[in-house]
């Protein structure tokens, strides 16, 4: 692996006759990999990602504003517009993972520089780990609704070993994503929709459109978390196109089904996402199709616990992925059996998106008109020269997002939210209902990392 240019005329490596069938990821990362999926198989993959138990309770995210619901409209329309604002994100970067043929975060080495290149690297490790025992934790609750209880360290260990089990062969996971669960769970989708308008919809605040962008900011964030995984799974696509209507249309109409029939479970139980298992369960053969929702959510653990061994590859790049995933899927389970307290999810989400929507940003500009368009394109070797300069952009749109938004950490970390309340009355920077930290951190580092592009396309 040495360089990769985001040129429509393909390298050599890029042109190859896609791989059998049969064929599997690489087991180390200098290794090309099969170019064996279709558009049907990233659509599926990306619509089962889509939906989610976490996406059904995360609806309140975007129904309620500093404690006061929004109208019916301007929920759904936050949906709609922060889903699509993300897949276009998350579409751009299947499309370099195609073009690039490599791991999101050995992408990053072209960005960065190898050694700068760990920094982005570990940040994702950490949030793919905290997301894998979210996951475990959140089929093991599915669980013991749907049985009415039972042994829940039992529901994480098996949400555990079915999670690793995907891992060791993720090809053929996509692949029976593709041709059973996807239509599964699209037929119980179907039946909680159609059960849920049955008892009718009311509007819980009609007219009031106060919080609307922040509420889109909620779900760019939920969107964006997959970005930085995007390429571990599109590297092995035929086609730039396929990869990006595979992950913009699977991913786009999924994630709004889902965040809508959430949002129709929520107006049933008084704004409570505790009580949206219950509310499904309670329909007239729900659990059936309740319980292809919960099976299914292995697939979001199983993204998690492979993304994160094909971020540890990048540091360690010629460690079996095979033995990173078990230990990995492992430590998941580890953890998910420990933890306990989710209540700063919403504070994570937020910090999810100050690192990754700038970084994005930042991609994708040098990508298509910096360093990238320069002859020969990214240099994605383990000798890549270092580029600060593509810090600069990076860490301004970091700081844009917490001015407008700052992370609410708690525990150890409760400075951080009072030392951004503070740089906002030293800068004369107060957040209005208007202001989108998510847009505002896209744009301005996209900006300046357009204005360096003649610094940029010199390797600075």
């Amino acid at each position: 692996m040495t360089s990769v240019s985001p040129s429509p005329s393909p390298s050599p490596v890029l042109d190859r006759a896609p791989g059998s069938p049969r064929a599997e990821a690489p087991l180390v990362l200098d290794t090309a990999p099969p170019r064996t999926l279709g558009f049907r198989d990233q659509a599926a993959f990306w619509t089962n990602l889509g939906v989610s138990l976490i996406g059904f309770q995360s609806a309140a995210t975007v129904l309620v504003f500093n404690g006061k619901d929004l109208s019916l409209a301007a929920s759904v329309t936050a949906i709609v517009v922060g889903t699509v604002i993300g897949a276009v994100m998350l579409g751009v970067a299947a499309v370099i993972g195609t073009r690039a043929g490599a791991p999101a975060m050995a992408i990053l080495r072209g960005l960065f520089g190898t050694r700068l290149s760990y920094l982005p690297t570990v940040l994702n490790i950490v949030q793919c780990l905290g997301w894998g025992v979210f996951e475990l934790t959140v089929i093991a609750m599915g669980a013991d609704a749907l049985f009415g209880g039972g042994p829940h360290w039992l529901y994480v260990v098996l949400a555990g070993v079915l999670t690793t089990a995907m891992t060791i062969r993720p090809l053929g996971a996509i692949a029976v994503l593709r041709r059973y669960v996807a239509v599964a769970v699209g037929v119980a989708m179907l039946f909680f929709t159609v059960e849920l308008l049955r008892h009718g919809v009311h509007d819980p605040a009609p007219g009031n459109w106060t919080g609307f962008l922040p509420a889109v900011d909620s779900v760019i964030a939920v969107s964006i978390s997959f970005v930085p995984l995007a390429a571990d799974y599109t590297r092995h696509a035929r086609t730039t196109r396929s990869s990006f209507w595979g992950a913009f249309s699977g991913y786009t109409v999924s994630q709004v089904w889902c965040y809508v029939v959430g949002l129709l479970a929520l107006l049933q139980v008084g704004g409570d996402p505790d009580k949206i298992f219950t509310t499904f369960m309670g329909i007239t053969a729900g659990w059936l199709f309740f319980a292809v929702l919960v099976l299914r959510e292995a697939d979001q653990s199983f993204a998690n616990v492979y993304s994160t061994a094909m971020s540890v590859q990048n540091l360690l790049p010629r460690v079996d992925r095979r033995i990173l995933t078990v230990g990995l899927g492992l430590l998941v389970t580890v953890l998910a059996l420990l933890v306990t307290d989710f209540s700063g999810y919403e504070s994570f989400l937020g910090l999810i998106g100050a690192v990754f929507v700038p970084l994005s940003a930042v991609l994708a500009v040098d990508f298509y008109f910096g360093a990238g368009k320069r002859e020969g394109g990214w240099d994605l070797s383990e000798t890549a020269p270092t580029r600060w300069l593509t810090l600069l952009p990076w860490a301004v749109g970091f700081v844009v997002y917490q001015l407008i938004a700052p992370a609410q950490l708690t525990g150890w970390a409760g400075f951080w939210p009072s030392f951004w309340a503070h740089a906002q009355n030293v800068l004369h920077i107060h957040p209005q209902v208007w202001t989108s930290a998510s847009l505002f951190s896209f744009v301005v580092p996209a900006l300046i990392t357009w204005a360096l592009t003649p610094l940029l396309r010199k390797g600075l």
